[in-house]
């Protein structure tokens, strides 16, 4: 992690948990615990939690953003979330092609590189997540699956619409399995993400562009994970829901 380059971004994707008043209540627990860090504080929260979210966060530090927003603008896509919907409430960051959409919702590199289309062009921050299978790595394809799925996603983005993305490493095989990534892996993986981005943009960019490690990173490994040169953050799961957990997470950050 280099600060003095680039930003060091925690977020929390709190996948699909917390009521409304839940969510009100694990903010206002999360806010004093993280009121000094010394990075962005985000929180990713189901679409009907966003304004309980935002309330709560008001005159904090934390961020809210959305989990996912749809390609179109409006349209006969029952059940979605378009992205000009969610900067009319005032959410200016998104999650992209978690590797749950990817795995259970049929979500590819094309609709993946849509969704971020949209979500730039309606002026949010897209968090990206690329990452690939257990079966891919041991097939020993990783760094190409993910230079692919990053130069696929980002097709047609700007040098200065990249200063809105965010890219989050997320090897499926560590999402929801309590598997980690060794810190050597994380890295490999930012550092080729990092390498992907200066080939298509430049050296600034590249340098630039923040990069988080989202494979189960929690309170016991964050330190470790966020030594690492190349990974600038994580995309937090289960330890968001856990105000001590979150919290040990962006001191980590802050101390390093």
């Amino acid at each position: 992690m280099n600060k003095a380059v680039r930003k060091a971004v925690i977020a929390g994707n709190w996948k699909m948990n917390k009521t409304p008043e839940e969510a009100k209540e694990l903010i206002s627990a999360i806010a004093p615990l993280v009121k000094d860090a010394g990075c962005d504080v985000m929180a990713c929260t189901p679409y009907v939690d966003l304004w309980a979210a935002q309330e709560a966060a008001k005159g904090t530090n934390i961020q809210i953003g959305a989990e996912n927003c749809h390609w179109a603008k409006s349209g006969a896509f029952t059940g979605e979330i378009a992205a000009d919907m969610l900067a009319a409430m005032g959410i200016n960051i998104v999650i992209i092609g978690h590797s749950e959409r990817r795995q259970y919702f049929g979500e590819t590199d094309v609709t993946v590189h849509d969704r971020t289309r949209a979500a730039l062009d309606a002026g949010l921050t897209v968090i990206l997540c690329v990452g690939e299978t257990l079966e891919q790595r041991e097939q020993g394809i990783t760094s190409e699956l993910v230079a692919m799925q990053t130069k696929i996603a980002l097709g047609g983005v700007s040098k200065e619409e990249l200063g809105r993305v965010i890219i989050a490493y997320e090897p499926l095989w560590a999402i929801g399995t309590g598997k980690t990534a060794t810190a050597q892996q994380a890295n490999e993986v930012c550092a080729l993400i990092r390498d992907t981005i200066k080939e298509l943009y430049d050296e600034a960019a590249g340098e630039g562009i923040t990069i988080q490690y989202g494979g189960s990173m929690n309170a016991a490994n964050a330190a470790e994970l966020l030594a690492q040169p190349d990974v600038d953050g994580g995309l937090i799961g289960g330890a968001s829901l856990k105000p001590a957990d979150f919290a040990a997470i962006i001191e980590a950050v802050t101390k390093g």
